[in-house]
């Protein structure tokens, strides 16, 4: 497995990452077109919502400006061909997918989109940090290999250990230093991802439980356990016995 594999197919990524907020102008300006959004000229960020809505303006493919009441320079003014009115203000929350911008949705005020954030980046604690998964998404000697592993008391050094669950056939997995990316790992242990993989092919780990760990650690889970009596997890392999 790339341990730099898309994102997008990891069934452990949950919620997003780098949420923001965007205000952006709904603007009409011909009557047999939609409406074109678009965000204020940072010239004009300090203006109340109030001092936009139902407001003349001007607006090119990048920004707009408010001209009903305010003193618009030239250079600006000549950039906006277009004219039209400001209808309303819309706080867009925004996240990023691996460098992709991506729409989560609108809101009306400020205050709405603050909270939808607050929701979403869980500031309370860590969301699917810990995973309970089918042990049927590992072959049987790899499962194996992981009860031998947890009866153990050496650590590995690999950046994982195992642990049992005492009067259960699950086994626990324990990942360290998360999200294995080239960034945070070269920071917190001074090799890059596809190193830390070779390092552990190096020392036998089975490469199927390496490719769940991976997909596990990318989306910064901390704990991963493999019970037979747990659900399957959609876009993983599954082993029959």
């Amino acid at each position: 497995m790339n341990p730099n594999a898309n994102p997008v197919s990891n069934p452990f990524v949950r919620g997003y990452n780098g949420l923001s907020i965007q205000r952006m102008i709904a603007i009409a300006y011909d009557d047999d077109c939609p409406l074109t959004y678009l965000p204020l000229h940072a010239s004009q960020s300090h203006l109340r919502d109030d001092q936009i809505q139902r407001h003349e303006c001007v607006f090119c493919d990048d920004f707009t400006l408010i001209t009903q009441g305010q003193a618009v320079p030239d250079e600006l003014d000549a950039q906006c061909r277009n004219h039209g009115i400001a209808r309303t203000v819309i706080y867009a929350v925004m996240a990023d997918d691996s460098g992709t911008p991506v729409h989560v949705g609108d809101t009306y005020s400020e205050e709405a989109a603050r909270d939808v954030v607050r929701r979403l980046t869980f500031d309370t604690g860590h969301y699917s940090r810990c995973w309970e998964i089918s042990s049927g998404h590992l072959p049987e000697e790899t499962m194996q290999y992981l009860e031998d592993l947890a009866d153990t008391s050496t650590l590995t050094g690999l950046l994982f250990e195992a642990f049992r669950i005492p009067d259960s056939d699950a086994v626990g997995v324990k990942l360290i230093a998360t999200p294995w990316t080239d960034a945070n790992l070269e920071i917190v242990d001074g090799r890059n991802a596809q190193a830390l993989h070779s390092d552990q092919t190096d020392a036998c780990v089975p490469t199927p439980l390496l490719n769940v760990l991976h997909l596990a650690a990318m989306a910064d889970v901390r704990i991963l356990v493999f019970d037979p009596n747990a659900a399957i997890l959609d876009g993983l392999p599954v082993y029959e016995d």
